[in-house]
């Protein structure tokens, strides 16, 4: 031991110890210097265990609490000694002192009650070491911003953004020298001046983004001196408007990195100032109306890595110059009016050494002409996006060269030709986008042979996209045992021959979020286990518009499943039992499901919005379940063979806005609680055995309708009245027709100006028709009403047109009907209906009305469909009745009608005597009898017209003359001139007649004895 201390102490020892004392002190000194770094700078680490927060700053916190409201208990763990442990709350792991507070709510989107609210507390002063400030996305309506927030001189971080502050933004904020971040967006606060922010001297971010700048716009850039510090600055959606000026006196950008002044809509030219911006990397113009032509300073933009001109509605070509930013990463010029092609850019990159760019966002233009194939040039282009354009053509082989491409979106553009494969190169592709969805006009055409060729090495594709407006122009042709080399996330197919069979490489993509295969001629079944694999993923699922055939399984388990459509199949079997708490949507249209709708779907499907089983072999009663689901918006189960009463508890359903129920075997009345949801949009219970009156409710509550169809049922009593405040003014089809209603016909209904398709026909309606119909606006007018299409329901309605049934959907909006035929109504034909210059079809047949056919009924230029029949009409046709251009059914039978029918040459074209049928006194064509002072020829032809008919009776009459003259002489001269010259037969002949003469002289003579001895 002692020769241990002996040898530890020799000199050589002493010198190695000093070192290691040296060491650790040079450790500890560097340890507190960094200790004090990070308090200086604002440490917000977490405070370490064992350490309690200091005291008087922990009852600063809980005055804070005590003015805050707190519903759902966000600050329920501020409690106990350690408010370190506090949640949001940081303290500095070596002096306890608070130093961050950060209270943002990450759940505002998703539920409102997790906001705090109330009011600011002054406490906050009390923690001199904050330099963390984070209220942003909670709820304080209205408060102002606290003045006090100025004395936390400390602060180098505050976020009030998405917090309902209002008033004025206090000026004391210009105290925070040491702040580097400031978010007021989405606030509701306004500022007069902005001289504050001249103090900021250590700013780098500034957010006002959607505050109200537009009066102080001017003051602010002409009088604030920006923080020379600052990197970026938000000012998207502040109303600035034409307030942007062309220069800048005081304010310096130079420093700025990131300028955003989006959806400002500014309508000038571009400001000269936006290019001295020489350090930008990021600029964002989008949603403006910049004009005029396109600086060329913008090339002085040397660093710039993203440019962002979406939605800024430029118009004109694209800018040369943008391609001399060589440098250049990002380029958006999306959502504007763009034309031309895309030679001029690229022409402009040709300067450059290296291409830099690496997204190129030019979707939402009025681009043309076919792809460039220098575009292949940009071989660091990592996003492509060319969406809803004009550009035709097809795709440049050269887009192989683009391999570090990873997104290609050409979808609603006019493309046409074949798809290159040599896409099929692009191994970083992720997504390739190239489907037609028809987008203002565009969509694209593709044709030709899809083969493995075009996926060699696409191992990294994840979604699909391709769709033609022409079907079955593009065809996949791959191998039947095809297994592709990548698993997709998405697939989209629309109008593409993809069958018959479900092939094994459709089969192999069990990863599937979203799919849909519309309309690709797949004709075969579906396997059971493909659907099973991939459930639990499923989102979205469309297979419409097929010949799958067989069954689905019956239950199936799809927890995310939002979106099914698998109308317009062969599905056969009871429908099935799938289980879905987020499903919004289920299309089972046009199949052959059979049995009835499950009890159970309140339960399967809780979160369904729209549900369609219309067209299918479905029986049972509509289980009264349904109406447990509270969110259901349309239901549709027409043209089922579904029976038994309507359920009873519609008021529970507070946004139902279609329900459509028609061609089943319903019967019972109509609930009394029908107009209770008075959000119904269409209402549709025609074609079954309904009975009773029709509830006023439907009438008086239902203030949304804009379709009702009654029609079909045994409904009896009259149209319920209504105040002209209930009725919707936008009701534009109301059908009762073939039910027992009576009564007048209300004239309320002229109030309702939308109203274009009205159908009565075949009631038992009296009294007359009403006078008002000239009110009918859309008759008269021709107002386009919106029909067909209402919340994503497209309504088919049949509806009796030109003498025959007709179906209509798309088209719907375009009829004007008004049938009031096969009723009791008398008195005479208003001269106002002559006003409805837009009606396509009258109908007022089989009724009791008399008195003439309105004079001006000839200012209906667009009527097509006329049935006046069976009435008790007298006087003559008006002469205005020939200029209806349009006509081509047109019925006048059994009434008193006088004279002489109109001529023109549209009702020449009407060659049917039936239309004026048992009117004696009517004359003239077609009709057999002639007018007086008619000749022969007039009669027949009361136009004047030479018909081909009459052209050919004439050249036969002339024949028939020519003959006559021809056997006269020929018989004549054949008798008579033998006569002359034989005298033998002339002898005989006269003899002849002499014994005749004699012959019958005396048996007049015997005759004229007998009668004389009778009397």
């Amino acid at each position: 031991m002692d020769s241990f201390y002996a040898n530890l102490f020799k000199p050589t020892s002493y010198h190695l110890l000093n070192i290691i004392a040296h060491y650790f002190l040079f450790l500890f000194l560097a340890s507190a210097y960094l200790q004090t770094a990070k308090l200086s700078l604002g440490d917000g680490l977490p405070h370490s265990v064992g350490s309690s927060c200091i005291q008087r700053e922990r009852g600063a916190l809980l005055s804070f609490k005590q003015d805050v409201t707190d519903p759902s208990g966000r600050l329920s763990s501020w409690v106990g000694q350690d408010c370190c442990r506090w949640r949001g709350i940081s303290c500095n792991n070596r002096t306890g002192h608070v130093v961050k507070i950060d209270l943002r709510n990450l759940h505002w989107s998703v539920d409102k009650s997790t906001c705090l609210g109330g009011k600011i507390n002054s406490s906050l002063l009390g923690l001199k070491h904050l330099f963390h400030l984070d209220l942003s996305w909670n709820d304080f309506p209205h408060i102002h911003i606290p003045k006090f927030i100025g004395q936390l001189t400390s602060l180098r971080y505050l976020n009030l953004s998405f917090t309902s502050f209002g008033g004025e933004i206090p000026p004391s904020l210009g105290n925070l020298s040491n702040l580097n971040y400031l978010d007021l967006s989405s606030a509701v606060v306004s500022s007069k001046n902005f001289n504050w922010l001249s103090y900021l001297s250590s700013l780098k971010y500034l957010d006002l983004g959607y505050l109200d700048l537009g009066s102080s716009a001017l003051s602010w850039v002409h009088d604030v001196k920006m923080p020379p510090l600052l990197l970026e600055l938000y000012l998207s959606e502040c109303n600035l408007g034409e307030n942007v000026p062309h220069s800048l006196p005081s304010m310096n950008f130079t420093s700025l990195l990131v300028f955003d002044i989006s959806n400002n809509f500014i309508n000038s030219s571009y400001p000269s100032w936006f290019f001295n911006l020489t350090n930008l990397k990021r600029l964002d113009l989008e949603g403006n109306f910049f004009n005029g032509p396109f600086p060329v300073e913008i090339a002085n933009l040397k660093s710039l890595e993203d440019l962002g001109l979406g939605n800024d509605v430029l118009q004109g070509q694209i800018p040369k110059v943008i391609g001399t930013l060589c440098s250049l990463r990002i380029l958006d010029l999306s959502w504007n009016s763009l034309d031309g092609g895309l030679e001029e850019v690229l022409n402009g990159f040709s300067n450059c050494t290296n291409y830099s760019l690496e997204s190129l966002d030019l979707s939402n233009n009025l681009l043309e002409g076919e792809l460039p194939a220098a575009l292949g040039i940009l071989e660091n282009l990592q996003e492509l996006y060319l969406s809803v354009n004009h550009f035709s053509g097809s795709i440049p082989e050269t887009f192989g060269n683009l391999s570090s491409l990873k997104s290609l979106d050409l979808t609603s553009n006019q493309m046409n030709g074949s798809i290159p494969e040599s896409l099929g190169q692009l191994n970083q592709l992720v997504d390739l986008h190239l489907s037609s969805r028809s987008w203002e006009g565009t969509s694209n055409s593709w044709e030709g042979i899809l083969t493995e060729a075009h996926f060699l090495h696409l191992s990294r594709l994840k979604s699909f996209q391709v769709g033609t407006d022409r079907p079955r122009s593009l065809i996949f042709n791959v191998a039947h045992e095809w297994v592709p080399p990548f698993q997709l996330d998405s697939l989209y197919i629309e109008n593409c021959t993809v069958g018959p069979t479900f092939g094994v490489w459709l089969q192999s993509q069990t990863e599937l979020v979203e799919v849909t295969l519309h309309n690709t001629g797949i004709r075969d079944t579906i396997p059971e286990e493909w659907f099973l694999k991939m459930s639990s993923k499923l989102t979205r699922l469309d297979l419409s518009y097929n010949q799958i055939h067989g069954k689905l399984p019956f239950i199936m388990n799809s927890p995310n499943l939002m979106y099914i459509d698998l109308s317009y199949n062969q599905f056969e079997g009871s429908l099935p039992h799938w289980s879905s708490n987020n499903a919004s949507i289920l299309d089972l249209r046009s199949n052959l499901f059979s049995g009835p709708i499950p009890s159970n779907y309140d339960q399967l499907l809780p979160t369904l919005d729209e549900l369609y089983l219309s067209e299918n072999h479905l029986n049972g009663t509509i289980p009264p379940s349904m109406c447990n689901m509270r969110r259901l918006s349309i239901l549709a189960l027409r043209s089922n063979q579904l029976s038994g009463e309507f359920p009873q508890a519609w008021s529970v359903w507070p946004y139902m806005f279609v329900v459509d129920v028609s061609s089943n075997n319903l019967s019972g009345n109509i609930p009394s609680s029908m107009g209770v949801p008075s959000s119904l949009f269409i209402l549709k219970l025609s074609n079954n055995n309904f009975g009773g009156k029709i509830p006023s409710a439907l009438f008086q509550n239902c203030t949304d309708l804009r379709s009702i169809d009654l029609g079909g049922n045994r409904f009896t009593g009259s149209i319920p009245l209504w105040r002209s405040s209930n009725v919707s003014s936008g009701l534009y089809k109301l059908q009762l027709r073939s039910n027992s209603l009576s009564g007048h016909i209300p004239h309320r209904l002229c109030s309702l100006p939308a109203l274009h398709i009205i159908d009565l026909g075949h009631n038992n309606f009296s009294g007359s028709i009403p006078k008002c119909l000239y009110n009918l606006t859309a008759l008269a007018y021709g107002n386009d009403t919106g029909g067909s299409y209402i919340y994503n329901y497209l309504e088919k309605t049949s509806l009796t047109l030109k003498g025959q049934e007709l179906v209509y959907n798309t088209t719907l909006a375009l009829v004007k009907s008004i049938d009031f035929s096969s009723n009791n109504l008398e008195g005479v034909i208003p001269d106002g209906i002559s006003n409805l210059i837009a009606l396509g079809t009258l109908n007022l047949s089989r009724n009791q009305l008399s008195g003439n056919i309105p004079s001006n009924i000839g200012n209906l230029r667009w009527l097509e469909t006329l049935d006046l029949s069976h009435n008790q009409l007298s006087g003559q046709i008006p002469h205005s009745l020939s200029s209806l251009t349009s006509l081509s059914h047109l019925n006048l039978s059994f009434n008193c009608l006088t004279g002489r029918i109109p001529t023109s040459t549209q009702l020449q074209t009407l060659n049917d005597a039936s239309i004026y049928a048992s009117n004696p006194y009517l004359c003239g064509f077609p009709l057999l009898i002639k007018c007086s002072g008619d000749s022969t020829l007039a009669s027949t032809n009361p136009g004047g017209y030479e018909t081909e008919n009459e052209v050919k009776d004439d050249n036969g009459k002339l024949g028939f003359y020519i003959s006559i003259i021809l056997g006269f002489i020929l018989g004549f001269w054949g008798v008579c001139g033998t006569l002359l010259v034989k005298h033998s037969w002339r002898y005989a002949y006269f003899r002849f007649f002499d014994d005749i003469k004699d012959k019958v002289a005396l048996a007049i003579a015997l005759k004229v004895a007998y009668f004389q001895r009778r009397c």
